[in-house]
């Protein structure tokens, strides 16, 4: 589909729009009314005019003045928003394309309305218009480390609703990793207790690094984790959890030394990188993760589970007398196949369970259940491999979707991690590898920016880091066709003051405002050629 420019200030770009005569005014006597099965987006559309409008926007009969139904035509997700000077009218396949026509309605009145407090001398009106739109991808996602840096509830909440303002449908929870554990376990309870806390962080990149001398922690109680998920789905965000198996481990090793390989007393790991303890592959071990999965699949009611599989490294098992013991017994030649053993019984587990497990692009280096799906991080290369071997893929290359990488070679940008990639870098995303046949390109679910969080410390620098590229990975997982990154540029210039409104503190297009720099931090900066360098070395075993 060739792309045509967008006659209205809408993002993500929809597939089509056109302008008409007049425009609709809200007014003290404006009504809202839904039909069955859309009465709790019909509230939350209510709740989301009425702080900024102060009006009642109260419900009526079906001749109310914006009318939200069902169209049975359409496909789920995608919506029809006709606005005539009499009134609004919004159409979804499901509930979900309902939600996201009302989106773009907020999008078209003044920027104002994304404000939480009355705001006076501002006319709400919307041109009249007809706007037809569709996903391209079933999975537009975001990952979210909230291990290396805790994310209040409050604003993880924040975040949620930022993923629904661009129609992003899937939250990637990353819950378990070295540093830190944040999901309650009622049935092994120090892995909160002790695992969800450390005694200091790294600040800054390298071996040389200095540490902040500061405990850092915190963990969701189950209850935090049924209303996060509640509140996501409310917006039609799907949360996926992920815990970190069998290496990037160390918090579950310091609140329980026996799942280790050497049994030995650790601390919740305080440093960052890849670390050299793994778990040991006992099967009271993998009895004890098929436990932790149990509750976690209780809580997370998604297909999706994530399962790691990434940064595990060998050493340790190749050194154990024990670990080799238990390969010989199970006719495992090498540690990798040990490593894709592990998976496989967790993979057997949950999928009993009727859901499918979900890892990072290490696990293709071994054999897996036709349900397991990847996630091709290191490059396409395991998007290639595993679309061509029938897995199904998200796709998030370090080098395209990894926002915590620097934004621009600027000295001020704060703590500076691998290759620049800019807004205009993110727009230039194509998730489908143009190697793929139509058939393997089916198995690209779509896309997902990641944000790890060594060094975001805070909600205003997870800001810093986000936005505007999420806005652009938003609209590459969404809009069909051609792009324009122009007419992109103008579009966002207008989101942005919406962004203003909600109080997002995104990078400026000139660089970093002196509060969002960290003088004195040593990042991490490489050129694009040793990156890539680094990324081929990582991927050499794994084969399509």
């Amino acid at each position: 589909m060739p792309h045509t420019s967008c006659p209205l200030p809408l993002l993500p770009r929809p597939l089509e729009s056109t302008v008409g005569a007049g425009e609709f005014t809200l007014t003290a006597t404006t009504t809202l009314w839904a039909g069955p099965g859309l009465e709790a987006v019909a509230v939350w559309l209510q709740g989301a005019l009425r702080p900024a409008t102060a009006l009642a926007l109260t419900f009526d009969a079906e001749s109310a003045d914006i009318q939200l139904s069902l169209e049975p035509g359409l496909a789920p997700e995608a919506f029809t928003l006709e606005v005539s000077p009499a009134r609004v009218v919004i159409g979804g396949g499901d509930a979900a394309g309902v939600f996201y026509g009302c989106q773009a309605l907020l999008q078209l009145l003044p920027p104002q309305v994304f404000r939480s407090a009355p705001v006076a001398g501002v006319r709400w009106s919307v041109p009249a218009c007809t706007v037809r739109d569709a996903p391209r991808f079933g999975w537009r996602g975001t990952m979210l480390d909230v291990v290396r840096h805790f994310l209040p509830k409050r604003e993880l909440l924040r975040f949620i609703d930022l993923m629904a303002m661009h129609r992003l449908n899937t939250l990637h929870l990353h819950l378990t990793d070295d540093q830190g554990w944040r999901v309650e376990i009622l049935r092994y309870p120090r892995l909160t207790q002790v695992g969800g806390w450390r005694r200091e962080s790294q600040v800054g990149a390298g071996v040389d690094a200095p540490s902040d001398g500061r405990p850092h922690g915190g963990y969701y109680t189950q209850e935090d984790i049924r209303e996060i998920v509640a509140y996501a789905g409310a917006r039609f965000i799907t949360v996926v959890p992920e815990i970190e198996t069998p290496g990037h481990v160390q918090a579950a090793l310091a609140a329980y030394p026996e799942l280790g390989v050497t049994g030995a007393a650790l601390e919740v790991f305080t440093r960052w990188g890849i670390n050299k303890n793994v778990l040991n592959t006992e099967e009271s071990t993998v009895d004890f993760f098929r436990n932790v999965f149990d509750e976690v699949m209780d809580l997370f009611p998604g297909t999706y589970i994530g399962v790691g599989g990434d940064e595990c490294p060998k050493d340790q098992w190749r050194a154990d007398a024990r670990s080799q013991e238990l390969m010989k017994e199970r006719g495992i030649g090498t540690e990798e196949e040990l490593q894709n053993w592990f998976v496989g019984q967790l993979d057997t587990h949950i999928s009993a369970r009727g859901r499918r497990i979900f890892g990072w692009d290490e696990i293709l280096e071994g054999e897996l259940s036709s349900t397991a799906a990847v996630a091709s991080w290191r490059g396409m290369t395991g998007a290639l491999a595993a679309a061509r071997r029938g897995h199904d893929v998200v796709c998030c290359p370090d080098n395209l979707a990894y926002l915590d990488y620097r934004q621009s070679d600027l000295p001020t940008e704060p703590i500076p991690v691998s290759i620049p990639l800019t807004v205009a870098d993110v727009y230039g995303f194509e998730p489908v590898p143009a190697d793929l046949t139509p058939e393997q390109a089916r198995h690209i679910l779509g896309g997902q920016a990641n944000l790890w969080t060594e060094h975001i410390d805070s909600p205003s620098g997870l800001d810093y880091m986000a936005f505007p590229r999420l806005c652009a990975m938003a609209e590459v997982l969404w809009s069909a066709g051609e792009r324009s990154l122009a007419d992109f540029n103008t579009r966002l210039e207008a989101h942005l003051l919406r962004l203003d409104a909600v109080g997002v503190e995104y990078r400026h297009a000139t660089g970093p405002a002196p509060w969002q720099q960290r003088p004195g931090v040593a990042g991490r900066p490489e050129t694009v050629e040793a990156r890539a360098a680094h990324i081929a070395t990582l991927v050499a075993s794994i084969s399509s």
